[in-house]
């Protein structure tokens, strides 16, 4: 039996699409950016780093990081977003949404700007200080997470909420193309400036002094974005599902959105007295109740978006190594520090700027017509085929003079990401779920995408090693390769495929129809 909705809630739904819902995109949205940002221009610099930091006097290869440090200069921003989306999803549950939010902003700055002054005595020191900084960095960024995605689907319209959501998550595309940007500007500056030789004609001046300055200045760019944002943030009021429908303060919730909808609505207490004494929607995140109505939609968004990010992040993070397995960045050893940089960051820029962008924003074209389901299905099918046709005839690919087809079948395995689970997975668990639970099962589900990620970061890492076992002497364990590593890969994504008939269509439906809320027991 479903009870008489608010009449705030209902205006908010039926809304036509107004400035306000862009200004919110917008404030959640450089979020976002800087989430992607942050977390993807480690991969520019990891080369660079080892350069810098562990290359031997009179070795005739550059230095690069140990594996273990590789790992945990890529891996541990992951573990701290994990712990971030679980913290900070309970939270906003808890103290509410807007509460919140500005916290993990600012964690977001302070860490980017320390990550980048990193300091320490011998090298282990400088990595330690990343990694930690890192943490943190990782930690706001989780909370970004569950907050935004809460924010913006309870601030839209039914009718195109997918597309709001959706292009919030987007800025992610402009975070990693604005990443390589930025580092192809800095390594080119430096470049001019300060030029070296090759590594193989001067294998010690090939890594000018000043190279330490380039990636401290890539990454601690990833701060203003996010400061600039502040402000605007802390302006926004609470959202009206929350106020109302949690902290039951209706009059508070008509009030906000008359000023944001600018127009007059029923502060309507006698509905909120008849909520409060509704004991059908009482129940808990580990009640039997929550496991009969949302078990499986909550088993759904965290499995597809924990194989989704397996998939994703290794693909992202070890492109560069992928790339110079097939040949198209050369070896380190014939050219210096800051010209491989320039190079990684090209490559990852291009692939950013045919592959990731378009996907995300064909989402956001098309999500509210063909919906979530459809997307994801396809998404995670046609990553499965692309990723087989890198790993199949994975021999022919690495040849001279067939890379660019490569580059542009690994191209469309981003494309089909973002447009499909990269999108869906953080889409759906900000529209299924209650509003009292709405943020924790976000971050839930987004940690399990985090543990996925964790896994790719960390796992690729050694299973895409070259099968070679007399790498193992200089400290890298033989591996299985990248064409394995590609069959494991597109295996995730015929899996998540499979799973995504677990979560349900929220097209087009109320917040509330979707989650059951408008349901009293009978």
């Amino acid at each position: 039996m479903a009870k008489e909705q608010l009449e705030v809630l209902n205006a908010l739904d039926v809304a036509k699409t107004q400035w306000y819902h862009f200004t919110a995109i917008v404030i959640a949205g450089m979020g976002f950016f800087t989430d992607a940002y942050d977390l993807f221009c480690i991969s520019l610099v990891t080369k660079l780093l080892g350069r810098i930091y562990y290359h031997v006097d009179g070795s005739p290869t550059p230095g690069s990081l140990p594996p273990q440090v590789s790992a945990a200069v890529n891996g541990v921003a992951f573990c701290g977003t994990l712990s971030g989306q679980l913290f900070f999803g309970w939270l906003g549950d808890k103290l509410g949404r807007k509460k919140v939010y500005g916290m993990t902003l600012m964690l977001m700055v302070i860490c980017s700007v320390f990550s980048g002054l990193s300091f320490g005595h011998t090298s282990k020191g400088v990595m330690a200080t990343l990694c930690f900084f890192r943490f943190w960095l990782g930690f706001g960024i989780g909370g970004d997470y569950p907050l935004s995605a809460t924010i913006m689907s309870e601030y839209a319209n039914k009718k195109t909420r997918g597309a709001f959501i959706a292009a919030v998550f987007a800025m992610q595309g402009f975070g990693i193309l604005a990443g390589g940007m930025v580092a192809i500007a800095v390594s080119a500056a430096f470049k001019n400036h300060f030029p070296a030789p090759a590594y193989a004609v001067d294998p010690i001046a090939s890594t000018v002094p000043e190279a330490d300055y380039v990636w401290r200045i890539i990454v601690m760019v990833g701060s203003v974005p996010a400061a600039l944002t502040y402000y605007w943030r802390m302006k926004m009021p609470e959202t009206a599902r929350y106020t109302a429908l949690i902290a039951k303060n209706a009059k508070q919730a008509a009030s906000d959105m008359s000023k944001v909808l600018q127009v007059e609505i029923e502060e309507e207490p006698d509905k909120i007295v008849r909520i409060i004494r509704n004991e059908a929607n009482s129940f808990g995140l580990f009640s039997k109740e929550f496991i009969r109505r949302h078990g499986l939609h909550l088993v759904g968004t965290t499995t597809t978006w924990f194989l989704l990010d397996i998939a994703f992040y290794s693909q992202n993070l070890f492109q560069k190594d992928i790339f110079s397995a097939i040949g198209w960045i050369p070896k380190g050893a014939t050219m210096n520090a800051l010209e491989e940089v320039f190079r990684i960051a090209r490559a990852q820029t291009l692939i950013a700027l045919c592959g990731t962008v378009p996907g995300y924003w064909l989402t956001v074209a098309l999500i509210d017509f063909i919906g979530r389901f459809t997307i994801q299905m396809l998404g995670f099918a046609m990553m499965t085929l692309f990723m087989l046709g890198l790993a199949i005839p994975y021999t022919y690919w690495t040849t001279p003079g067939h890379h660019i087809g490569f580059i542009i079948m690994y191209g469309f395995t981003f494309f089909f990401a973002n447009f499909g689970p990269n999108s869906t997975t953080f889409i759906v668990p900000a529209e299924i779920f209650p509003a009292r639970l709405r943020s924790t099962c976000h971050g839930i589900s987004a940690a399990s995408g985090k543990l996925g990620a964790i896994i790719g970061s960390f796992g690729f890492l050694y299973l895409a090693q070259n099968p070679d076992p007399a790498r193992a002497d200089h400290g890298y364990p033989p591996g299985i390769g990248v064409r394995n590593s590609l069959f494991l890969l597109a295996g995730c994504n015929l899996v998540g495929m499979l799973l995504t008939f677990l979560v349900p269509e929220s097209k087009g439906k109320s917040l509330e129809e979707i989650s059951g809320e408008n349901d009293e027991e009978v």
